[in-house]
């Protein structure tokens, strides 16, 4: 488990690239895999976040109400109150409030949609996350399986990042699971899309914990992965670079 409470910001200045859907899965996934208590904030003047959370039945993942202005008071009070994430949904924009969101993050995840229109709008997202210099993750989401277009946006957006090797596809399980406040790892656990859920929220978590290493004061002894980041245990604490045995 993380030892101190970490922030997790989606953004994406295009609509409909399923932040909020994915937000909520992720969020309650972190929350079943035992790494919370987990808390969503919705800075969505839509509020879908917040109508999905009001039908749940379910009393995790814990809902802060919050605005733009008082964002930093909320994360303190969570932190306060023992939380260990926070995962924060924006709206389809970028803006000056969006970019002071950002600043809170530990991560920010970019929900894309493999299409044309979706690749062209990732820029002034990405912009403004270089800015603060936020460590980011592409997520590749609403992919079309076998679809051409899918690997092709996926080697686009690791011209500007980290892209997430799980891809989240488009199936009517996903989408439908939010209708009545679950996600589809309570109405769908056994299916595929429930798979892709729990496979990409390890590999953030693994990532958080990475990043978490290096602030406590990682020296370089340990060995680095493809990203440059130390190969970590469960715990985030550095492995060390000796006896390491591979599994065939």
């Amino acid at each position: 488990m993380l030892p101190t409470m970490r922030v997790i910001v989606f953004a994406s200045q295009k609509g409909g690239s399923g932040k909020t859907t994915l937000s909520g899965h992720l969020a309650v996934e972190a929350e079943r895999s035992g790494a919370g208590p987990v808390a969503l904030i919705d800075t969505d003047p839509q509020g879908s976040l917040a109508k999905w959370w009001n039908v749940r039945e379910a009393e995790t993942p814990a809902f802060i109400q919050s605005v733009f202005s008082n964002l930093f008071q909320d994360l303190d009070k969570a932190r306060n109150n023992g939380f260990r994430l926070v995962f924060v949904d924006t709206p389809p924009a970028v803006t000056r409030a969006i970019s002071e969101v950002v600043s809170f993050a530990d991560l920010v995840v970019l929900p894309t949609r493999p299409s044309p229109h979706d690749m062209r709008a990732v820029g002034p997202t990405v912009d403004l996350v270089e800015a603060r210099k936020k460590p980011m993750i592409f997520v590749v989401n609403g992919a079309t399986a076998r679809a051409r277009i899918t690997s092709e946006a996926a080697v686009a957006l690791s011209q500007h990042g980290t892209v997430a090797p799980t891809i989240i596809h488009h199936r009517v399980d996903f989408a439908a699971s939010m209708i009545d406040g679950r996600t589809v790892m309570e109405s769908h656990e056994a299916g595929r899309s429930s798979k892709e859920i729990q496979e990409l929220w390890t590999y953030l978590y693994d990532r958080l914990n990475r990043t978490e290493a290096l602030e406590a004061g990682w020296n370089g002894d340990t060995e680095t992965d493809e990203h440059g980041l130390p190969n970590v245990n469960a715990l985030g604490r550095p492995a060390p670079s000796f006896g390491k045995r591979v599994l065939q």
